[in-house]
């Protein structure tokens, strides 16, 4: 009986091969396909004539080798042999409830990139994906998505439910995406956008966090050393009857802490009145506008909020205007990416000058927010290829942002180093002038000069 060496695809996607014997090429291929294998090629293995053969090293056999005498098919049963151990059922169980953190949400928005930049659909790049996530929390989370994209809806719509999960603009950037018929375009921008949010995140804490806690280490040791310290001191003064006194500053704040010691929940109430006003009127339709007009115009980070939110909605309207969109339509589906209410009111009435005739630009210039280089650029674009120009816009966006985030780390520092500074001496007035005082004993030329 004829052998016959085959190669086949399974029904898992693994391709198999093997050695097998049979009356026919056409009996291989039934017995294949009755075993769920599809047939790649079937070849008789050469007669091998009889010759001077190189031999081969110890301890080395080529592939080839292997193929012709390993049935590979036992591989596609691999993942059902293996078994659990206990503390693997422990750890998956607890994997259940695991934190999604901004790195998993990064590495999904790549892999789903990659995916569709390889032309796959939606619906299979998320199944692909769903298999290789570890983190079962996000595993959960991306069936619930794929579930609403096989019942006909977009994936923005299922991801609103997990505005815990999403940012909002990440949310808001798939939106267009989907909506524009760009969402691989999208898909990178969103990587671009949390690898840069992450990057923005970690060079500011990593000024703050190590200030803040020597801020805080400095008040601990001001207020624990005017509480313990000071009364002290006092005590040694009076026992010894020298006239030295504290410094007016050390007993001033002594007696405030004493007071607020005793009347704690005074200052309590105040500061809880104020934070609920505060929370009140920022949650109030012209609180809200004056809370972000704020943020666009705050010292040090005003310039950066405002040119992330505003170089979010040019390259939004980029995607849609290369799909055809006009200016209005880009403006109408863009002004998603963007959550604060003073850059929605300027794309609200640039929308209402294009329906008038007037100039989609006015708005943006006349807030005053964006720069002249900005404006001139759209201005220039409108006349010439708004797109093309756009795209330029975009780019010197992102030289912009550099630059205005290399000054923060520049003035950042100085700022937090000021504020420890103020601490600091006031720290050295009002424990450690009293404290040196007892040390260098001139309390106790005052009390023996009393005593003569």
């Amino acid at each position: 009986m004829p052998t016959y060496r085959y190669r086949a695809l399974s029904d898992n996607g693994v391709i198999v091969s093997n050695i097998i014997e049979e009356q026919s090429r056409n009996a291989v291929i039934k017995k294949l396909k009755r075993n769920n294998l599809v047939p790649i090629s079937i070849t008789e293995p050469l007669v091998i004539t009889k010759k001077k053969v190189n031999k081969a090293k110890k301890n080395i056999q080529g592939i080839e080798d292997i193929m012709k005498n390993v049935d590979t098919s036992s591989i596609m049963n691999g993942k059902e042999r293996k078994k659990k151990s206990f503390i693997q059922k422990i750890n998956y169980e607890l994997s259940k409830t695991e934190k999604i953190t901004t790195r998993d949400i990064v590495v999904f928005t790549q892999n789903f990139y990659l995916l569709k930049k390889a032309e796959f659909n939606n619906i299979h790049a998320l199944s692909t994906i769903i298999q290789s996530t570890e983190n079962l929390t996000l595993q959960g989370i991306l069936e619930d998505i794929l579930a609403g994209l096989e019942a006909g809806e977009n994936m923005y719509t299922t991801m609103e439910y997990y505005s815990d999960v999403f940012p909002y603009i990440y949310i808001n950037m798939i939106k267009v995406g989907e909506l524009s018929g760009s969402l691989t375009q999208s898909l990178e921008q969103a990587v671009t956008y949390l690898e840069d949010s992450e990057v923005t995140t970690k060079k500011i804490k990593k000024i703050l966090v190590p200030n803040i806690i020597q801020f805080a280490a400095i008040l601990i040791l001001l207020f624990a050393g005017t509480i313990f310290i000071i009364p002290t001191i006092q005590d040694v003064f009076a026992a010894v009857g020298a006239e030295t006194e504290l410094p007016p500053i050390s007993i001033w704040f002594s007696e405030f802490l004493t007071g607020l010691q005793i009347y704690w929940y005074i200052p309590l109430l105040i500061i809880a009145v104020i934070t609920g006003i505060v929370f009140w009127y920022v949650h109030t339709p012209k609180g809200k506008y004056n809370f972000d007009y704020f943020k666009y115009t705050m010292p040090i980070f005003g310039k950066l909020i405002f040119a992330l939110d505003f170089s979010r909605l040019m390259r939004a309207m980029l995607l849609n205007l290369n799909n055809g969109m006009r200016i209005q339509e880009s403006l109408e589906v863009s002004k998603n990416v963007v959550k604060n209410y003073v850059m929605l009111s300027i794309i609200e009435t640039s929308i209402n000058n294009i329906l008038i005739g007037q100039s989609w630009i006015d708005p943006f210039e006349k807030s005053g927010l964006a720069s002249s280089m900005i404006i001139e650029m759209l201005k220039i674009g409108m006349q010439t290829d708004l797109s093309s120009m756009m795209e330029k816009l975009v780019e010197y966006m992102e030289i912009d942002i550099n630059n205005i985030m290399d000054k923060i780390m520049a003035v950042l520092p100085q700022v937090v180093y000021s504020i420890v500074g103020i601490v600091l001496i006031f720290f050295v007035v009002v424990v450690l002038v009293p404290c040196l005082q007892v040390y260098m004993g001139n309390f106790l030329f005052d009390a023996y000069a009393d005593l003569f």
